[in-house]
């Protein structure tokens, strides 16, 4: 594989699958959507970050340490899957979340991913600005510091990791080698894939990967987070980082390859809109499949956005990537609160 020059712990159950969605496809009335389902990962519920933190936790591995220390959202799937792996690793772990979603029910707070990070034992500290990536990162890399002091050799997977090595995103090299190896053992030429872009590990990572195999498939990310002119040049940067890694021209990425859209972002990072309840709804009723409010459900609303604009033929081939948030979804009883 492109990534094998590189530490990488086992963490993920992967090959996850790849499924027809043959009611969706239905009710769309065409393209055919396939779904690569990265919810299917393990690791605590599993997600997109069970690929990401393979590629962390063998750094950290090959670097001697011992203790995990990562920040993120009150309900982060990336802190709820790190604890989990540092105790499948058997190191000490300690993260921070981050007051980012104004407005929320108790309900946020305490069930779903934060009620996970209590039950492994994680050590929480929390920081109180939700938009100062820089500043969450400090913090942990800080707490690094004191945890040396005590006789521990502690990692810190950043958040703001622009200017950091994306070791992560190899995880989504692999994720696009296995996925064209599913797609070609049934026959079927992908046309587009549709994920959401926060981190943009996991975008860039993709986009990477297609570039390194020179395939021409377009990648559309939805925006969950920050709107797509700052979330564009996140993907940019990364997208260079992570070809240079695999020893591939960083300039093959061209602008042009790089589709960032906000117009499911709403109100902000983990607010719910109509686009994503629905969202929400039409895929767990026609599918029996999952969809977290902040991530997921905005990259599903996008995709139906763009089939009811007529963006895709019936002949195409378009495949959803789930990165999973399951979790996340017990945070938000108002979704159900009419039925």
């Amino acid at each position: 594989m492109l990534t094998d020059k590189y530490p990488k712990a086992k963490l993920a159950h992967t090959p996850t699958p790849f499924e027809f969605m043959a009611n969706m496809t239905k009710k769309f009335d065409g393209p055919k959507l396939w779904i690569k389902r990265d919810d299917a990962t393990g690791l605590a519920m599993g997600g997109n970050k069970a690929r990401q933190l393979e590629f962390y936790v063998g750094k950290a591995q090959a670097d001697g340490c011992n203790a995990l220390l990562t920040t993120g959202a009150v309900q982060s799937n990336h802190v709820r899957m790190t604890v989990a792996a540092a105790r499948k690793m058997g190191w000490h772990v300690e993260v921070q979340l981050e007051h980012r979603v104004d407005g929320r029910l108790p309900e946020y707070e305490d069930s779903g991913n934060p009620f996970l990070d209590k039950l492994m034992g994680a050590k929480i500290h929390t920081y109180p600005v939700g938009e100062d990536e820089n500043g969450a990162d400090q913090v942990m890399y800080d707490r690094a510091d004191e945890l040396t002091k005590e006789g521990y050799k502690p990692f810190v997977i950043p958040l703001g990791a622009v200017g950091k090595t994306p070791w992560g995103a190899l995880g989504y090299v692999d994720c696009v080698e296995e996925l064209l190896l599913q797609a070609q053992a049934t026959g079927m030429k992908i046309d587009a894939i549709v994920l959401p872009t926060g981190s943009a590990n996991t975008h860039a990572g993709v986009l990477a990967g297609l570039i390194a195999l020179n395939s021409d498939i377009p990648v559309y990310g939805f925006c969950v987070r920050r709107d797509k002119v700052a979330q564009f040049e996140r993907v940019l940067v990364k997208t260079r980082k992570v070809l240079q890694l695999l020893g591939v021209d960083e300039n093959r990425v061209t602008h042009d390859l790089v589709k960032c859209e906000d117009w499911v972002l709403g109100p902000g990072y983990g607010q719910l809109t109509a686009e994503v309840h629905e969202a929400i709804e039409i895929l767990g009723q026609e599918e029996g499949i999952l969809l977290d409010p902040t991530y997921t459900a905005k990259s599903m609303a996008g995709m139906i956005g763009m089939i009811r604009n007529g963006q895709f033929t019936q002949d195409q081939n378009i495949v959803f990537l789930h990165t999973g948030g399951t979790p996340a979804l017990f945070g938000y009883p108002e979704l159900i609160a009419n039925k």
